[in-house]
């Protein structure tokens, strides 16, 4: 896909990004890593991956804002347009060396995303769109949803909440209600990378609560592009800033929604 100027950029600081998470990466066991949390970590990595994308983006849009995953808040002189940034999304695989999490890079214009990048750097997959532009994956490949329209043939992810977390009742639940019912569950702690493979076709879908407008940014985007559907699990909320997502194909979407929102 040809994309615009604003993509472009994107893309390119992803890769830079992408190539500095790589070198950190190889020696994970190395890194220096602090809590901020129960089960939330931050590494230099991560911190390090932040200043480049922040670097990378506002030099290229100097007026623009931005909101990065570990804090950064930049606001712009231009109101209307905002980098939406999480530098490492799924930073708890990346400290047990587990090669499955990515750098996510979304554009804000006017309250919604026009544009989004997650870039998988352990696969090389970068998986981009912009609004109105479809979906796609590396330099030419166009992304559609998958087509099963069974429940019991469709795969879902999410992700389960820990260490007691507030929405882990809720989700058992979920799961109770959703196993039997379909060809089964993955759990792969990278929200951004969820919704890139349901736009990709490789889950039917993927819900998701307690999530923050960095994680799921750029995936929205994707799965639209790709031909899904993307909606918040109560009726009333913003999926962006209530975290609270369902996504799927369309062929399987009123009966998957209806299955998690059962609870509801």
């Amino acid at each position: 896909m040809q994309g615009s100027a604003n993509l472009n950029i994107m893309l390119k600081a992803a890769r830079k990004a992408g190539r500095s998470l790589v070198k950190d990466f190889r020696e994970v066991e190395n890194l220096q890593v602090s809590s901020k949390g129960p089960g939330d970590f931050v590494s230099r990595a991560d911190r390090a991956a932040e200043e480049i994308l922040r670097d990378a983006l506002m030099e290229a849009r100097p007026n623009y804002g931005f909101l990065g995953e570990e804090g950064t808040v930049i606001e712009g002189k231009d109101p209307t347009r905002r980098w939406i940034v999480d530098p490492l999304d799924g930073t708890t695989n990346f400290l047990h060396g587990m090669p499955h999490w990515a750098v996510s890079i979304a554009l804000e214009h006017k309250g919604e995303i026009v544009s989004g990048v997650v870039y998988d750097p352990a696969k090389d997959e970068m998986f981009y769109a912009e609004k109105g532009a479809g979906c796609w994956l590396n330099d030419s490949k166009r992304l559609r949803v998958s087509g099963r329209n069974r429940m019991i043939e469709s795969v879902f992810a999410t992700g389960v909440p820990f260490a007691g977390g507030k929405y882990l009742p809720a989700t058992l639940q979920d799961l109770a209600r959703l196993m039997p019912a379909c060809a089964g569950v993955r759990r792969w702690g990278a929200a951004s990378l969820d919704l890139a493979y349901v736009a990709a076709g490789r889950y039917e879908g993927y819900w998701e609560r307690g999530l923050n407008s960095w994680d799921i940014a750029a995936g929205i985007l994707l799965v639209r592009e790709a031909g899904g559907l993307v909606a918040p699990i109560r009726d009333g909320q913003d999926v962006l800033y209530d975290g609270q997502v369902v996504a799927a194909a369309e062929p399987i979407f009123d009966q998957f929604a209806k299955v998690i929102r059962d609870r509801d």
